[in-house]
């Protein structure tokens, strides 16, 4: 009790100075440079900030970003879902390497994975020729980026179930299975509810990391305008080609997007908070 009040009582100078520390750093690092951003877009007035938004370039970036992410989304759901499952509730031959390989995108550099599918789908990779010879193209096309994204995003939503699997353990499950419920009864009434906030949070740190990933993308790309650049990609050949106040313009699309995955993973928060305080009231 006493080490609690003493962890409790700190000088209210020594507060106000942690608050002015964190306050001056959030200003510094994100409040400034978005705001920085929203500014050098309009610098030439709203008429040229709406028509760089709405060149069929840009839009062809926003489009394809959009594509990107949902694609990965729906296969990070689906390989998330299933590696946790698999590694929480069970016991195999290989469980620790399955860990290792899942972890492996946060080891590896983005430019280097992207290198990795040009080695395998490029013109002379390992599959490249056979692939070509069918009429199917990986790299410098729609498919190598999504690939691309999915490769660094994967971990998110399993990193994100896996720990409150293993703390939840198989009690539920198998009582549910002695009740008479098949497999897919007792993940969908049993698992599933138990893990439905950490997976939207895992899906808001992936959809995040998807529309902003720049280095794997760029590699596997090609940079070919109107098909396969994405809107990273789009912002950094505005910007060397010295069209600067289009590229923040573009950027300021790419920031309004990181708000709104901001504004759902605080509210999402909020929301396990609350449900978080009901049930310690209720026991």
């Amino acid at each position: 009790m006493s080490e609690h009040k003493a962890g409790s009582t700190e000088s209210p100078w020594l507060r106000r100075g942690l608050i002015g520390i964190s306050v001056s750093f959030l200003a510094l690092l994100i409040l400034m440079p978005i705001a920085a951003v929203f500014t050098e877009a309009l610098r030439k007035g709203v008429g040229f900030y709406l028509q760089s938004i709405t060149d069929p370039l840009a839009l062809a970036a926003l489009r394809l970003t959009l594509l990107t992410a949902a694609v990965t989304l729906a296969a990070n759901l689906v390989f998330g879902l299933a590696a946790s499952w698999l590694i929480a509730k069970f016991d195999f031959p290989g469980r620790s390497l399955l860990l290792s390989l899942i972890d492996l995108p946060f080891a590896v550099s983005p430019v280097i994975s992207g290198l990795i599918f040009i080695l395998l789908f490029g013109a002379n990779g390992w599959f490249g020729p056979a692939l070509t010879a069918r009429g199917i193209q990986i790299v410098f096309a729609t498919p190598g980026v999504i690939l691309a994204t999915v490769f660094v995003t994967f971990p998110f939503i399993a990193r994100e179930l896996i720990p409150l699997m293993q703390e939840q353990g198989t009690e539920e499950e198998e009582a549910a299975i002695l009740l008479g419920a098949n497999g897919w009864q007792t993940f969908r009434r049993v698992t599933l509810p138990n893990i439905r906030w950490a997976l939207v949070y895992g899906v808001v740190l992936a959809n995040a990391r998807a529309m902003g990933e720049f280095g794997a993308v760029s590699v596997v790309s090609g940079h070919i305008r109107g098909r396969t650049n994405t809107l990273p990609l789009h912002i950094e050949i505005l910007y060397n080609e010295y069209n600067f106040a289009a590229a923040f313009a573009v950027a300021s699309l790419l920031a309004f997007l990181a708000l709104v995955t901001l504004a759902a993973k605080t509210a999402l928060e909020w929301r396990i908070r609350a449900e978080q305080k009901q049930l310690t009231e209720e026991l």
